[in-house]
């Protein structure tokens, strides 16, 4: 039985993620769930329901990390992390040889290089404009009424990318309707939504530097068409798993985890 354990929890904008891992770095549960507009109100949620799904009290958790856009929303943590470190530590933790970190979320995207120890060596990041993130998907998934995950899985059956010029999510909207009025197939289109989306992707990655192995982390790691478009422009594999989404929470986990074991007195406690 482990002697303490440590959590991490990413409040991002779309969905807030939580982590615990005991004293031996062990990942114990995760748990996820909606931000909404009261992102404190979440993150204490996604805390308490991963605390519950690890069987574990809050007493027995030594040291928790905040991180994610609304990370000095997380007042009940001990510190506070930048997301850029922490998927960068996540990534490393579920892949070890991990290089460049691709971090898609619903706002922004990270470009990310780092070393052999999960340290951030340099990064960049699109936050002035919402096309290549999260929000575009969710936008081309809201005026065709589906789902984020039937969006996905229908662009993998698109023969041909329809180009998508737009550099703007909102305007990005209306040129996916004008393309399926032109007679282009939904299929295609959103071939070309996840393409376009990819191309962007790739083009900050080429500014941090593209050494592999590559892991795209962040809530749209589990959308099965970007993964596809992104391995298709990049022409070499990606890491991906159902835990990637969580990198930034499990980094934040073991942040706190370096920070006990550092610190005789925190375990004493």
């Amino acid at each position: 039985m482990a002697e303490f354990y440590v959590a991490g929890v990413d409040a991002g904008s779309t969905y807030t993620k939580s982590a615990v891992l005991d004293d031996g770095g062990n990942l114990v549960a995760t748990a996820v769930l909606m931000t909404g507009v009261k992102i404190t109100e979440a993150a204490r949620k996604a805390y308490d329901e991963v605390l519950r799904k690890a069987g574990i009290k809050e007493n027995e958790v030594k040291f928790l990390v905040g991180t994610g856009y609304g990370r000095y929303n997380i007042t009940f943590g001990n510190i506070q992390v930048t997301e850029i470190s922490c998927h960068a530590k996540g990534a490393h933790y579920l892949f070890p040889n991990t290089r460049t970190v691709l971090d898609m979320g619903g706002q922004d995207t990270k470009a990310i290089r780092i070393n052999e120890r999960g340290e951030v060596v340099d990064f960049c990041m699109n936050d002035k404009c919402a096309a290549g993130t999260g929000r575009f998907i969710e936008g081309a998934a809201k005026v065709l009424g589906l789902s984020l995950k039937e969006v996905g899985e229908l662009s993998l059956k698109g023969k041909k990318a329809v180009k998508i010029s737009s550099t703007c999510a909102v305007f990005a909207e209306t040129e996916t309707m004008e393309q399926l009025a032109w007679g282009n197939s939904i299929e295609d289109v959103l071939y070309g939504v996840h393409t376009s989306m990819a191309v962007r992707s790739i083009g900050l990655l080429r500014r941090v530097g593209i050494e592999p192995e590559v892991t795209f982390t962040g809530g749209v790691s589990q959308n099965v068409g970007m993964v596809k478009c992104l391995e298709e422009q990049l022409k070499m594999k990606i890491n991906v798993s159902p835990l990637t989404m969580y990198c930034g929470a499990i980094g934040a986990a073991l942040y706190g985890l370096e920070k006990v074991k550092a610190t005789p007195l925190l375990q004493a406690r």
